[in-house]
């Protein structure tokens, strides 16, 4: 293990680095959006053009890593001492790492995924038929639920295990630091893992945030009559930086817990609305149907790259993207995920992080996705032609279809924005951890520095106009971070194994 005093010098290094590289991010795309642009979608067609196989082959082994832990000889250790009890309530804390995790992307893509995969399926599967539909939810499921789910949770529960029961830094690099041997390869091994983690996290919410952006800006388009103008953009992200900005000085257990509470609130509101007012039974039937259809084509779709039918495009720009984009979103998340997460056995950390968001998001695209087929069918369509045009048009041209639409398009605006300063909240207070020595409460100052940074790269990006930049900067992190999770979760492997209370009590 390194030694403690140079952690302060090692914070200082990651801090002002990290914070240099990313301002200077940020004004290459006010000066240059072209050729941020170039750049950063080359790194991520490179990514998905040679190694994304092994994307999916990573997190597949993920997944199975996930159920061996929840229900093998680790499920009952505590992520603290044996008698340490969970800090908050488990509704609280179900709401904060769903909010945190993928709320906002949900909002997103839950109408416009499956109406793509709908209209326009990969594979030989005949265009808007009933085969298409069902293949739409197995691919959506796949694409949120458990492989996404999966890669948070391992992240997450390596850091827990070390922040909580080892006492040790909330770090990306603690693992490494806490397993390797001490000596200076280790030490710059560390800085190098926090400062990639930096980057990971940095770019995968300035993706996200740029993409709420987007679907606010299309959404006061719809709702007020309002020109899409890159000026638009620009007036959404101050207010949003201001909300978050705000939030990020209250605190964790009042502005991150309480804006994610009501996240929840209106997202069961706003599911309720749709249950009630569309067509339930079809919901339902769909829901069913996805579950069955999701475990059936489980172990066939988490090795299906649909090489052979010569659409690797279509892999590389659905199944592979997101993959990646969660293991991008990973450092974020699981730092954020295990920070909340004290007190729990790694068993109800399992279950808790991967089945009931899993379960969630599968009702939460059966719902939407199931209803926006129907509309296709049913009830005039033109949902894809929307989506084919616009993607961040499509949840409100949907809305247009539901009693109360002018209402529920303005709480669907107010839903999203408040998702974005939660997930911009939430991002900035772990950068702020992962660059003040691990602190669990890092200082009102520096969380308002982080804040105001990428904020500076978020309108960066939005200048460049493109979405594709957006998904591009969401994982342009993933690929250096893959190999510091590996070596992660090695160590972590080898310290559960030697945990006193594992050596003490006898095998099952």
């Amino acid at each position: 293990m390194d030694d403690p005093a140079d952690k302060p010098r090692s914070g200082r290094v990651v801090l002002v680095v990290s914070f240099l590289i990313v301002v200077g991010f940020g004004i290459w795309g006010l000066v240059s959006p072209a050729l941020l642009t170039e750049a950063s979608t080359g790194v991520v067609n490179y990514i998905l053009g040679t190694i994304g196989w092994f994307y999916l082959l990573l997190t597949t082994i993920f997944v199975g890593l996930s159920v061996w832990l929840a229900f093998g000889r680790y499920g009952k250790l505590r992520l603290g001492p044996d008698d340490s009890r969970p800090e908050f309530s488990t509704a609280s804390w179900l709401a904060m790492l769903f909010a945190g995790g993928m709320g906002a992307g949900l909002v997103f893509w839950g109408v416009a995924e499956p109406v793509t995969h709908y209209a326009f399926p990969p594979g030989e599967v005949e265009p808007a038929s009933a085969a298409s539909a069902r293949q739409a939810m197995v691919l959506v499921n796949l694409h949120w639920g458990l492989h996404a789910w999966a890669i948070y949770a391992v992240c997450s529960l390596v850091l827990a295990y070390f922040m909580f029961r080892r006492d040790m830094p909330g770090l990306i690099s603690t693992p490494i630091r806490a397993t390797l041997p001490a000596g200076r390869g280790t030490r710059i091994l560390g800085i190098g893992s926090d400062l990639i983690a930096v980057f990971a996290v940095v770019f995968g919410l300035t993706g996200s945030l740029v993409l709420g952006v987007m679907q606010v800006r299309a959404g006061i388009t719809e709702v007020f009559g309002i020109a899409p103008t890159t000026g638009v953009s620009v007036i959404v992200l101050g207010i949003l930086t201001a909300g978050y900005l705000l939030s990020a000085s209250t605190g964790l257990s009042k502005g991150i817990q309480l804006l994610s509470n009501l996240n929840m609130a209106l997202v069961i509101l706003l599911l309720l609305v749709v249950l009630v007012f569309g067509p339930t039974s079809y919901i339902f039937e769909g829901f069913v149907n996805s579950i069955g259809d999701y475990i059936s084509a489980l172990p066939a779709f988490s090795f299906r790259l649909l090489s052979w039918e010569g659409q690797m495009d279509w892999s590389s720009a659905w199944t592979l993207t997101f993959l990646i984009w969660w293991v991008a979103f990973a450092p974020f998340v699981g730092i954020f995920i295990a920070r909340i997460s004290r007190g729990r056995t790694i068993r109800e950390f399992c279950l808790g992080v991967i089945l009931i968001p899993t379960l969630f998001s599968m009702f939460w695209f059966a719902t939407f996705g199931s209803t926006a087929i129907w509309i296709e069918n049913e009830a005039g369509g033109g949902l894809a032609e929307m989506v084919r045009e616009d993607t961040a048009t499509a949840l409100f041209g949907f809305l247009d279809h539901m009693p109360l639409a002018g209402f529920l398009r303005i709480m669907a605006l107010v839903l999203i924005f408040i998702f974005l300063v939660t997930s911009a909240d939430s991002g900035t207070f772990v950068i702020s951890m992962m660059t003040s020595e691990g602190r669990l409460n890092p200082t009102t100052r520096l969380k308002l520095t982080w804040g105001i940074a990428i904020a500076l790269l978020t309108l960066a990006v939005l200048l460049s106009g493109s979405l594709e930049v957006a998904k591009a900067m969401s994982i342009f992190g993933a690929l250096p971070f893959t190999l510091i999770l590996i070596i992660q979760v090695v160590g972590f492997l080898r310290s559960l194994r030697a945990d006193p209370s594992i050596k003490e009590s006898p095998r099952p």
